[in-house]
């Protein structure tokens, strides 16, 4: 499957997977890491997350990490998920995509920076 044939993806799946290019997360983590990249404008609940993950995980773009970190740093009910290649070349694309769409907006000047 080519990444295209997945977009545009769900916002909370572009940050999900924009999370993961940095490397292995846990649940809560990832959680963590949404809120702030999204400034706190997105809070996932655990069941919203969960469904976004096998989500994911079925269409290739995640997987579950085997490798964990030392014992007395981890909770063994945590699982890890990382970013699979193809993700990433997804990941890539909707950036590629949404790049294109702000460029629209600018030439537009439909995007003013805020004043400091």
């Amino acid at each position: 499957m080519e990444p295209d044939a997945l977009l545009p993806l769900k916002p909370v799946d572009f940050l999900v997977l924009l999370v993961l290019a940095d490397g292995e997360r846990h649940g809560y983590g990832i959680v963590q890491d949404i809120e702030a990249e999204s400034g706190g404008s997105v809070r996932l609940l655990p069941g919203n997350l969960y469904t976004v993950l096998g989500r994911l995980m079925r269409d290739g773009m995640i997987r579950e990490s085997e490798r964990r970190p030392a014992r007395e740093m981890d909770d063994e009910r945590r699982r890890y998920y990382a970013l699979t290649p193809f993700g990433r070349r997804v990941l890539g694309a909707e950036a590629l995509r949404l790049k294109a769409l702000v460029r629209a907006a600018e030439a537009r000047n439909l995007i003013r920076e805020p004043a400091r």
